[in-house]
């Protein structure tokens, strides 16, 4: 089979959207964050599309597609697959980096007011948000925007992957790697950093260590008696940093990264893992903030 890594088009959406909510749908955050009783599918899939409507204008939003090959070798193409029969097995949404102290552009806050309207379209359609727990949201901003201020060094932003979706029967082909490398790439090249998040622990934390990422901080999320504790795991290969999340009860939040001392040198690599890994000099914080997918409100 031939694995392509594309930009994501109208026409891909119900399909990206679809596999979203299959990966997610036993995550432990967004267990937390909705109330399974009142929670409505049809809205939140409303709510991915129209997500997924700004993403193609104003983020860096990737598909990945498979389809037989017809040398029956196994490749990775970078231009759009024509084979017919190609479906979408995969789905990363980016957001590119802004530094804070820059304003909002006008085009910027207009693509985000037209988001904003959508998802009170969607809202009003549904009557409700369906089934998001908003005092469990706002715990979790009011917490994530704690740990931006601690934690945010680089004035030049982050790029961050929002999601990382790959079918069940996709599982173990390598393409959520291809998904994070079609912009960690571009990151390498323009000396910027990036990082990702989950809210898995297993399998992605020993997935993740084996491409470097170490434990850098915690977070916890109260409600009452029941307590959201995050697990974050971070990388930062020369110009790369990378975290994930996990909200497994009784476990931290935890943000960590890996920093070159020099980046503009040339850095010892070796394949670790199917991924590239460098040598660590120096551990540096990286970043955690943004809007999931499924926090949408």
């Amino acid at each position: 089979m031939t694995i392509e890594i594309s930009p994501l088009t109208k026409k891909d959406i119900p399909c990206a959207v679809e596999i979203v909510q299959k990966a997610f749908e036993d995550d432990p955050y967004f267990l937390w964050i909705f109330d399974a009783k009142k929670f409505s599918k049809e809205r939140n899939a409303a709510s991915i599309s129209a997500r997924c409507l700004w993403g193609i204008n104003n983020g860096l939003f990737y598909i990945a597609k498979e389809a037989p090959t017809t040398n029956g070798d196994v490749g990775t193409l970078t231009g759009r697959l024509k084979d017919t029969a190609s479906r979408i097995v995969g789905v990363a949404m980016w957001l590119p980096p802004h530094p804070p102290s820059e304003a909002e552009s006008w085009y910027s806050y207009f693509q985000s007011w037209i988001l904003s309207f959508r998802q009170l379209v969607v809202n009003t359609s549904f009557r409700g948000r369906g089934g998001l727990n908003i005092k469990r949201y706002r715990i979790w901003k009011d917490s994530q925007t704690a740990v931006q201020k601690e934690i945010c060094t680089d004035p030049r932003g982050y790029y961050f992957c929002n999601v990382i979706a790959v079918a069940d029967d996709a599982r173990g082909k390598g393409i959520g790697r291809k998904l994070v490398q079609v912009v960690t790439d571009k990151a390498d090249q323009d000396g910027m950093k990036c990082y990702l998040e989950s809210s898995k622990k297993v399998p992605n934390l020993e997935i993740y260590g084996r491409m470097g990422f170490e434990f850098v901080k915690g977070m916890e999320c109260y409600d009452g008696d029941d307590v959201c504790k995050v697990s974050d795991y971070s990388r930062q290969y020369l110009v790369l940093s990378y975290s994930c999340v996990t909200l497994d009860v009784g476990e931290p939040l935890c943000i960590m990264t890996l920093k070159t001392e020099t980046p503009r040198l040339p850095l010892q690599r070796a394949q670790f893992g199917g991924c590239l890994r460098t040598d660590r000099t120096n551990s540096d914080l990286a970043l955690l903030y943004g809007s999931r997918t499924n926090e949408q409100h």
